[in-house]
């Protein structure tokens, strides 16, 4: 397959509201480019504008400005069956009175390919998604995930330059969108493909993503790798998007080859901070629960109370209720950790190494 850059300039949709007769901005302005063979995740929540970055690389949705780019040539204008994309839908859109076979084949008979030809490539691709020997079977005989396997087949088996994924596993139960997480990952590597992928689920974006464009209210707020994502987040929103989360108020003692804190009393520095802050300022620790412990009451930055431990096997997940909120706080290799009980008093302090301090956007985010 020929993989093909993708690039949106200033990419801008403009809606009119029914209601009101207003204009809206789903999508104000965005620039970003996917290379070949990358696989490149929108997150982000409902009403953000990711499905309508989709469509309009799909060319069901027009921009009302800006630039789209697939390789060297502007599709800005060009009807969807022009641009050499092919697109897995959450529904899978199978034809219910076609068998597996026919359905996955479909695409190449709308282009005349022969027959032999088609059959031949239909078993290739119904084996590459482990479907091999149900080509006969009619589609309301397979299983959910059974059924994506053959959207993705019938989508990938046009060799399009870039495949577009529209939160393609909603559907199915946590097993399923699990191994079939594996399995997109695995053929697009596999198969050197570009694809823009579709998600409000942050597992997904982190497990698929060679990197994740977060988005908020029709602009990007972030693009990086998923650590970068995860680690580094420019602001509480995509702090919190990514992942569990805690935020401890501190004010920012000074700033060199780290970002100096104090924390109700306690001195803390930071390996990574917004570089906006400067000492003197009033700023957020974001803490992941993996960078948090638990001990003695009074011993650390925040006193609360043990309100569940989640037992997951090689970790515990430990729920405080503070003055902060509820502060989840993971705990790996049970057997050797003490793990306090329901209803006990303790204190939560962070592993500065692992935390990051954001500004306070809180009540603006």
């Amino acid at each position: 397959m020929a993989s093909k850059s993708v690039t949106f300039d200033n990419i801008k949709k403009i809606f009119r509201d029914p209601q009101s007769g207003q204009d809206v901005a789903a999508v104000g302005g965005v620039s970003f480019r996917l290379e070949p063979g990358e696989l490149v995740t929108l997150l982000g929540p409902s009403g953000c504008g990711k499905s309508t970055i989709l469509r309009m690389l799909s060319g069901f949705e027009q921009p009302t400005s800006g630039k789209i780019m697939i390789g060297d040539n502007d599709v800005t204008n060009t009807p969807p069956n022009k641009r050499d994309t092919a697109m897995v839908f959450q529904s899978y859109g199978l034809f219910p009175h076609m068998n597996v076979a026919d359905n996955v084949g479909y695409g190449l008979k709308l282009r005349k390919v022969p027959q032999k030809d088609i059959d031949e490539k239909v078993q290739r691709f119904l084996e590459m998604v482990g479907l091999g020997q149900m080509g006969k079977r009619p589609p309301s005989r397979l299983s959910g995930g059974q059924q994506q396997r053959v959207a993705l087949a019938r989508s990938l088996i046009v060799e399009p330059s870039v495949l577009l994924l529209d939160e393609p596993l909603s559907n199915l139960d946590a097993l399923l969108r699990e191994q079939m997480r594996v399995e997109i990952r695995r053929l697009q590597k596999s198969l050197g493909i570009t694809a823009m992928y579709v998600t409000h689920d942050r597992v997904e974006a982190m497990s698929l993503s060679d990197r994740i464009i977060v988005m908020k209210l029709g602009h990007i707020i972030q693009i990086g790798t998923p650590s970068d994502i995860y680690r580094d987040p420019v602001d509480t929103f995509v702090a919190g998007f990514v992942g569990k989360v805690a935020f401890f108020p501190c004010e920012v003692k000074g700033i060199d080859d780290g970002c100096h804190v104090e924390v109700k009393g306690q001195a803390f520095t930071a390996p990574r901070w917004a570089k906006t802050l400067k000492a003197g300022d009033k700023a957020l620790v974001m803490a992941r629960p993996e960078s948090l412990s638990v001990g003695e009451p009074g011993a650390g930055v925040e006193d609360g109370i043990v309100t569940a431990n989640i037992y997951l096997g090689n970790s515990v997940e430990t729920w405080v209720k503070t003055d902060l909120g509820n502060v989840l706080v993971q705990i790996d290799n049970p057997d050797v950790k003490k793990i306090w009980d329901e209803g006990e008093k303790v204190s939560l302090t962070f592993d500065p190494a692992l935390t990051k301090v954001l500004v306070d956007d809180l009540e603006k985010a």
